[in-house]
């Protein structure tokens, strides 16, 4: 059947951007990675790639107001579904999220806790050597232990760094604001690592500080990471561990606008929990910052 009319947002399919092409050999694919066993707090993040699939609905059409960019015409983007792993066995299901993860040309990856992104790292290094990385975030998540046990995402940053994951020196974290010992944050620096606090954030403006990243990021390959708990839950609740103080949604949105330069492999957006979000506004934001660097990358294609 043919019809003059297109369909609006609410009735768009429920995949990224509301995509039809499933192609794993796409430009960009999107893929859900529905995993929350390396979860500290309140558990939920399983349930987030669907929940920002269905709000960035409402960003499908037209342009990006800022670059003036439909990423969906410059680039070929797939939305291939969900990354399978075996239930309820953490370790396994990194290795398997990480075998499955790296035959793609630039992923995006909907979490799920902040944990897939070592999979993440691990199967994308392979093919660039450690990389740079942008990490917005609450929490430095470079805990020895998360509450004893060596994987979860409280510790996450510390494997990536010990795995030689990502160049240290070459990695900036922005928005952290949350509690931490004073020995966790001192190594961080001691490994080289720049640490932009969330203060430091509100007291600046974001092209300063999306100039400081670049400086530190510098020429060569880089990956972001999105923590949605940067975002102040005023603006982001539905997350499994919030803290106030954070960043709102159009400062993540301004420093990642102003990142042009960075050659950007890979992004995720983690720990978007629907069961504790209001309105799907946390939704939204973790679909927005997806978005947002679609559009980055869309407009240096």
């Amino acid at each position: 059947m043919t019809t003059p009319y297109s369909n609006p947002s609410y009735a768009v399919r429920n995949t990224f951007l509301g995509v039809t092409n499933s192609d794993p050999s796409s430009d960009v694919c999107v893929a859900g990675i529905n995993f929350d066993l390396g979860t500290s707090n309140r558990p939920g993040t399983r349930f987030g790639p669907d929940a920002i699939r269905a709000a960035s609905r409402m960003l499908y059409d037209g342009q990006n107001p800022f670059s003036w960019v439909n990423p969906l015409d410059k680039l070929k983007v797939a939305d291939i579904g969900n990354i399978p792993f075996p239930m309820g066995q953490l370790e396994k299901g990194l290795e398997a999220i990480a075998d499955q993860t790296g035959g793609f040309k630039h992923l995006i990856a909907l979490g799920g806790d902040h944990m897939v992104t070592f999979s993440l790292l691990k199967a994308l290094t392979k093919k660039t050597g450690p990389l740079g990385l942008v990490h917005f975030d609450a929490h430095t998540d470079a805990w020895p232990t998360c509450f004893g046990e060596p994987w979860g995402h409280g510790s996450v940053f510390r494997r990536v760094i010990e795995h030689k994951l990502v160049d240290p020196k070459r990695m900036v974290q922005i928005g952290i604001r949350a509690k931490v010992d004073r020995d966790v944050y001192d190594w961080l620096l001691a490994q080289g690592v720049t640490v932009i606090w969330a203060n430091e954030v509100h007291c600046s403006d974001p092209i300063k500080i999306a100039e400081r990243v670049r400086e530190v990021i510098g020429a060569q390959p880089a990956y972001m990471s999105f923590d949605i708990d940067c975002i102040d839950p005023s603006q982001a609740p539905g997350t499994g561990s919030p803290e106030v103080g954070g960043l709102w949604t159009w400062q993540a949105v301004s420093i990642i606008r102003h990142l042009a330069g960075i050659d950007f492999r890979g992004m995720d957006t983690m720990e978007v929990s629907p069961p504790y979000d209001h309105a799907e506004i946390t939704a939204l934001a973790g679909a927005t910052m997806a978005y947002e660097y679609l559009c980055l990358i869309a407009k240096q294609s």
